[in-house]
């Protein structure tokens, strides 16, 4: 059996529809192109518009992304989520700026600033990450999402990983939802956390908030799993390390809230305003995978921005030291938490 993947990562700009999603399974559908399948189900919503919904990551086959092309077994599970009219001009190219980290002909790593979303959704339907690939790399317009497997909220900074070929865009995919794509997150959250911890608990949608997620009763979320390591800890703040097993929308951000650690700054989920941050604590420090065409293992640091930064030394905790720190809790976890 598959398992899907959370394509959202944490993402805080927006769900891409306000439509419910239609889920269809694909037994009628054996031997047909995906594309094909869906627009006889679909009917009247034109070839065009479906199209667009490919292009902009909107249909999912197993909880995945993948081509109009891909031939159906029969076993499948399809998720479309009807697009806005809005979102038929998100698939197009605008200038926006971002520090690439590492690029070759099938991935490339960026260092996401804060503040830029990563995905069209109401409200921010163009420039965007994606906007961005399609100007810096136009022939990214192949792939779903431009190439974007996973990505980040809008105030989370950090490494993100973006697909450049057809195949890579497959088996990277593939892998986070095999989750041996080693992702590795420093958070400043409220209160002394002073022991390792793994929160594992189901995240859905907060029946009674909306535009939060929360921890549901077992059964009613998806399986969402947190490793936690403390770095510096005071009376009243704690640095620690995050290693996600899943990729829920706001997962660390739930997951200690829920346990009375919210993320500082993270109004949406009770942390309280700092002087020296003004978007929740949480930054996209690590990643690792193995190259999906070379078998090459890679490994991807990002440095704290400004404001982070400033708070890890209000605790005490110079960046060399926090680097040396982090490194030896990486090879501690030996590659996995």
């Amino acid at each position: 059996m598959n398992q899907s993947v959370d394509y959202s990562d944490g993402a805080d700009d927006g769900a891409v529809s306000s439509a419910p999603a239609q889920r269809f399974e694909a037994q009628a559908g054996a031997g047909e192109r995906v594309d094909r399948f869906l627009a006889r189900l679909l009917a009247p919503i034109s070839r065009t518009r479906i199209q667009r919904w490919f292009e902009l990551g909107a249909v999912t086959v197993d909880g995945r992304a993948v081509l109009p092309r891909r031939k159906l077994s029969g076993f499948e599970r399809i998720e479309v989520v009807p697009m806005p009219h809005e979102a038929e001009t998100a698939f197009a190219p605008d200038p926006v700026d971002f520090p690439i980290v590492h690029e070759d002909s099938h991935l490339m790593v960026i260092d996401k600033p804060v503040g830029l979303v990563v995905h069209p959704a109401a409200g921010h339907w163009r420039m965007t990450l994606m906007n961005g690939l399609l100007h810096a790399r136009p022939d990214s317009a192949k792939l779903p999402r431009a190439g974007i497997v996973h990505r980040l909220d809008k105030d989370t900074s950090g490494l993100m990983l973006v697909a450049r070929s057809e195949r890579a865009f497959d088996a990277l995919t593939r892998m986070m939802a095999e989750r041996s794509i080693r992702r590795t997150y420093l958070a400043v959250c409220h209160g002394a956390l002073r022991e390792p911890l793994t929160l594992e608990r189901p995240i859905g949608r907060d029946p009674r908030h909306r535009q939060r997620m929360a921890v549901l009763a077992q059964g009613h979320g998806r399986d969402a799993r947190t490793h936690v390591h403390p770095l510096a800890v005071t009376e009243a703040l704690s640095l620690v390390c995050c290693r996600l097993d899943t990729g829920r929308t706001h997962q660390i951000r739930v997951h200690l809230a829920s346990i009375g650690h919210p993320l500082l700054a993270d109004r949406l989920y009770g942390g309280s305003a700092h002087a020296l941050i003004e978007r929740q604590a949480l930054h996209a420090a690590a990643l690792g995978l193995t190259h999906p065409e070379s078998g090459q293992a890679l490994q991807f640091r990002s440095p704290l921005p400004a404001d982070m930064a400033a708070v890890v030394q209000d605790l005490g905790l110079t960046e060399s030291a926090l680097g040396e720190a982090l490194e030896r809790l990486l090879r501690g976890l030996g590659g996995r938490p």
